[in-house]
């Protein structure tokens, strides 16, 4: 039977086709190969990620429900808990003598060097002194002429005084005149103020001897102390200029077996530092030997450098091995406060809080509080202890802190507990690992 043509214009509905023929799609009709095609729809892309996606999320959901938690723990034990200031410094002489000069002049001769042993009024070195020892023997004639010109006007004290004494028994006789007896006197009392001005002089020329003398022993730079000479500013021909400045020639350190070092502490800090503080510091000369020392002074003058305020704390150190050397950078730990063998947890125990793994059986877990900080008394804290398989929370009372380990004053933990300091899941980095225990050492 053929197929029924459908005209355009006629809008009814085809026939249906007879049995066994071919079906004739109607025109403007999608072929059926086309709507089979569904991986070509977004839609269908959008259900298909959106269920993988979900499949994914379960997966890793239930794996890691199902990834055993293990905790890394410390045995809990005693030991020292040591609250300590840090600070640099510098290492220096107990006491440096600065050898200068008080007069100029041209270096004629150079005695001591670097490392020589000194004693109290050794010559050191020596000052041209032929400009000084000039002016000394000027000052010497001067002297002399005014010893002269004191002799000199006694002689003639002498005879004014003899002048006046005859005319006045001329004057009685009536031989002379009043006026020539006024006139004598006047000579005799000048000539005793005379003498006066003489003995001014020469106390004036004596004076300008010592001083033109104490220049010249000054050309002679010499030890004031028994020491070492550790800096040497000076060579032969050098000229030294004092005319403003007195002039570093030497250091001389007075002993050497006696440091300090000298270290700057912040304000934040120094109100824990007092007198007889044990205190360690350690150089680069020797960087593995701790040196022992003491505080000895907190100096109270502020040193402000950049708006930042620091104080200067002298410890005092031993060494008769003459090990350190003056201007050596220290790296300084003063003990402030120290607990000898007590109870002691590590900080990150107090920090630690389970989030992997279940909380226990604890009838009410406090959140833990910080551990006790510098200055600060007694503080409530908790941590957390593996007891029958399982963390159990266990609050505690903390002392002294080093930022290590807290002093432990009250609570239930004792010696031995297993504390924890962490917690990881199989699997993420660590699968089939037992739980971390290392071990406390005091």
């Amino acid at each position: 039977m053929p197929d029924t043509v459908v005209e355009p214009s006629d809008k009814r509905s085809a026939p249906a086709p007879s049995a066994g023929a071919a079906p004739v799609p109607a025109r403007g009709a999608q072929p059926a190969r086309h709507a089979r095609r569904w991986w070509r729809r977004p839609a269908a892309w959008a259900a298909a990620a959106a269920l993988i996606a979900l499949a994914a999320v379960a997966l890793g959901w239930y794996a890691h429900r199902a990834a055993p938690v293990y905790y890394a723990t410390v045995v809990l034990g005693r030991g020292n808990v040591e609250r300590a200031v840090t600070a640099t410094g510098t290492v220096n002489p107990v006491l440096t003598i600065i050898v200068g000069s008080y007069v100029s002049g041209v270096i004629q001769d150079q005695y001591c060097d670097f490392n020589t042993q000194v004693h109290k009024g050794q010559l050191c070195a020596k000052i041209d002194p032929r400009p000084y020892q000039t002016v000394v023997n000027q000052a010497r004639a001067d002297l002399a002429n005014a010893r002269a010109q004191l002799v000199k006007d006694t002689a003639n004290l002498a005879y004014a005084k003899l002048a006046f004494g005859r005319d006045g028994t001329l004057l009685d006789r009536g031989i002379v005149s009043q006026d020539t007896y006024d006139s004598a006197h006047s000579a005799y009392d000048q000539a005793r103020a005379q003498i006066e001005v003489d003995r001014a002089a020469i106390q004036q020329k004596l004076a300008a001897l010592d001083a033109a003398q104490v220049n010249l022993d000054y050309t002679n730079i010499v030890s004031p102390v028994d020491g070492t000479v550790v800096s040497r500013n000076i060579t032969i021909g050098q000229t030294v200029a004092a005319s403003f400045q007195t002039p570093t020639l030497f250091l001389i350190a007075t002993d050497l077996t006696q440091m300090e070092v000298d270290a700057n502490v912040s304000e934040s800090d120094v109100g824990e530092l007092h007198e007889g503080n044990k205190a360690t510091f350690t150089v680069e000369a020797f960087p593995g030997e701790p040196f022992q020392g003491r505080v000895v002074q907190v100096r109270q003058a502020p040193q402000t450098v950049q708006n930042v305020v620091t104080y200067d704390i002298v410890v005092g150190v031993d060494n008769k091995a003459l090990r350190l050397k003056p201007g050596m950078t220290a790296t300084t730990r003063i003990v402030t406060a120290e607990r000898d063998h007590v109870l002691r947890v590590p900080d990150q125990a107090l920090r630690f809080s389970p989030r992997l793994g279940a909380r226990g059986n604890t009838a009410s877990e406090p959140t833990a509080e910080p551990a006790a900080t510098y200055g600060r008394p007694a503080t409530k804290a908790q941590v957390w202890v593996f007891k029958d398989g399982k963390p159990a929370a266990v609050a505690v009372t903390t002392g002294l802190d080093d930022d290590s380990y807290s002093e432990v004053t009250g609570g239930a933990l004792h010696e031995g507990d297993l504390v924890i300091v962490g917690e990881q899941r199989a699997g993420s980095g660590r699968a089939g690992a037992a739980p971390v225990t290392p071990q406390f050492h005091s």
